[in-house]
């Protein structure tokens, strides 16, 4: 019941390799946040977790089955929900759940009682004799978590669920990811860091295809509170802006704007001083200083940019 990734790399024909030798496992009852900017590599890994994409090297245990010797197990152990919901627009709501549950084995009253019971779980109580195409954005993307959820997988993996839906629509669906990741084993891609601090226990960083966090929430929420950001503004552009990087206990330095540099700190470390010395000493014009403390943002945005 749970998901295993061992030095995946997957290269396509072209010679883009989307994902390079990233391992990480996600356990029963987990919730696992996936993160990283657009083109890291997050859907070629779900899909390479489904099933759906051979790896090009690397391993990936899916309730204990390869994806590669026991495809069909895999699949049948899996609610997938892609980062495009494909929907038959066509169909009506109740009439593409049953469909998708018979893809799955289901039958007779016993898949009619798990349409039921998955239309009350993800919200489409008003929406179930419509057809798909007649729906919001929101309510197709109820649809497809319907049909992930509908066969009772022990694990899910969802691409982006929360894409459209407005702010009620977040809080319910949020509300039936917690209550499904009790028992299942749970790993999702977002970029709303507030899905990510009301979901995850866990979160899993990876950018150009390369793992670059894999940690427990509460130590994530401890690099953000430890760590500090100073903003220095000049009044133009430094000729040497190497400087900066010189001064001991920084960590990065950017360039935000004309004049102006973030840097980031060690933990602990109040940088404010010792810009305002380096100002004084080289006959800068500093007019503007200010230190910020470190957000979930502030911490994906460095690690991804590294």
């Amino acid at each position: 019941m749970s998901i295993r990734v061992q030095q995946l790399t997957k290269q396509y024909d072209s010679g883009q390799r989307a994902v390079n030798g990233i391992s990480f496992s996600v356990e029963p009852g987990q919730i696992v946040g996936f993160l990283g900017p657009n083109g890291a590599g997050k859907s070629t890994t779900m899909k390479v977790a489904t099933g759906y994409l051979p790896p090009t090297e690397g391993t990936v245990l899916v309730n204990g089955f390869d994806v590669r010797t026991a495809p069909m197990d895999v699949r049948r152990s899996v609610g997938y929900l892609p980062e495009h919901n494909p929907l038959y627009l066509d169909l009506y709501v109740k009439e593409y759940l049953r469909f998708s549950g018979e893809l799955h084995g289901l039958r007779g009253e016993g898949l009619t009682r798990e349409i039921t019971q998955v239309i009350e779980r993800v919200g489409l109580g008003q929406e179930q004799h419509k057809r798909i195409g007649q729906l919001s954005k929101g309510y197709r993307q109820r649809v497809g978590l319907g049909q992930a959820l509908l066969h009772n997988p022990p694990v899910l993996i969802l691409d982006e669920p929360t894409t459209g839906l407005d702010p009620n629509q977040l809080s319910e669906i949020r509300q039936v990811i917690r209550e499904v990741g009790r028992d299942k084993t749970v790993l999702f891609s977002t970029h709303i860091m507030q899905e990510v601090e009301a979901l995850c226990d866990r979160v899993v960083i990876i950018s150009g295809g390369e793992l670059v966090a894999d940690s427990p929430l509460t130590e994530l929420r401890a690099q953000a509170e430890g760590g500090l950001t100073v903003v220095a503004e000049f009044e133009t552009d430094l000729a040497d802006a190497e400087a900066l990087q010189q001064i001991p206990g920084v960590q990065t330095v950017e360039r935000i704007a004309p004049g102006q540099y973030r840097m980031t700190a060690d933990s602990g470390t109040d940088l404010r001083a010792s810009v305002f010395r380096l100002a004084a000493d080289r006959g800068l014009t500093l007019v503007g200083l200010r230190q910020q403390a470190s957000n979930l943002e502030g911490i994906f945005r460095e690690l991804t940019q590294k």
